[in-house]
């Protein structure tokens, strides 16, 4: 009898502990449910509140009374105020920062930005740090405004003059790299008025006039290096000062150069 008692007990525990588990999360369900439902009662009931808080306050002295703008010259006035989205009279207690700041930071001109409470007067102030144009690309046609970043700024732009002006498909995103390489002399950098971009491999430069001035036909690899050897040549030989119509440097031993108004190549010796 014993030894039975013991094989039912064997066969019965599997379904026992299923259905306690069963029950168990039966109960975590309901609780979570619960739970849940009355988390959203009082969430209701807190914004409410609050609410209700805010719409006190307004009317008592905490009434937004203005918005001041720091550091705006390329940003409108009107753009801030559409992407802020705010109105005198707004509780300056309810305002969130966070989200003004994100609206302001999606504007095209601006590269960071700061946005602070101030109080009596209640006014909301933002910083600006705009974008600084270091060149102007050209494409199909159009030209837009790049920033230091290499970045399209994404806005109506009248160009200035002295800027670099690049060209090609693919141009912006070699920019910072060209930038970087050249500014190791920075009186020939100067120099520079155009940068050609050719079937996204390789850099044309023209010096002195965009449209009179040289280019020099830049190797795509070791750009670095070629660069160096252009300086070089025009402070031990005034190279950019001749009467040339271009200088290649795309092969690694030779200077290949195109006297201005003539159909013939000269090509310096070895070096």
């Amino acid at each position: 009898m014993v030894a039975d008692n013991k094989i039912y007990e064997t066969v019965v525990w599997p379904y026992r502990l299923i259905g306690n588990l069963l029950l168990l999360g039966s109960i975590w369900a309901v609780t979570m449910g619960v739970v849940t439902v009355r988390h959203n009662l009082v969430g209701k009931q807190i914004d409410s509140l609050l609410s209700e808080i805010y719409n006190k306050t307004a009317k008592i002295g905490w009434g937004l009374d203005d918005i001041t703008v720091e550091g705006r010259q390329k940003t409108s006035k009107n753009a801030v105020i559409q992407a802020v989205g705010l109105k005198r009279g707004d509780n300056i207690l309810e305002i969130n920062l966070q989200d003004i700041y994100a609206k302001i930071k999606a504007l095209p001109w601006v590269k960071e930005a700061v946005v602070t409470r101030r109080y009596f007067p209640n006014v909301i102030h933002i910083s600006l740090q705009e974008k600084n144009v270091k060149s102007i690309w050209q494409y199909k046609n159009e030209f837009y405004p790049i920033d230091e970043d290499g970045k399209i700024i994404e806005s109506e732009y009248v160009p200035e003059k002295n800027l670099l002006q690049i060209v090609g498909e693919g141009a912006p995103e070699h920019f910072n790299e060209l930038i970087k390489t050249i500014g190791n002399d920075k009186e020939l950098a100067q120099r520079l008025k155009a940068a050609n971009f050719i079937s996204n491999r390789r850099w044309n430069l023209i010096f002195d006039d965009v449209e009179k001035g040289i280019t020099v036909k830049m190797p795509e690899e070791n750009f670095a290096d070629a660069w160096k050897k252009l300086v070089k040549l025009d402070k031990t030989r005034g190279i950019l000062k001749r009467k040339l119509t271009f200088i290649d440097l795309r092969l690694k031993n030779k200077v290949i150069v195109r006297i201005n108004n003539q159909d013939n190549d000269t090509q310096d010796k070895n070096r």
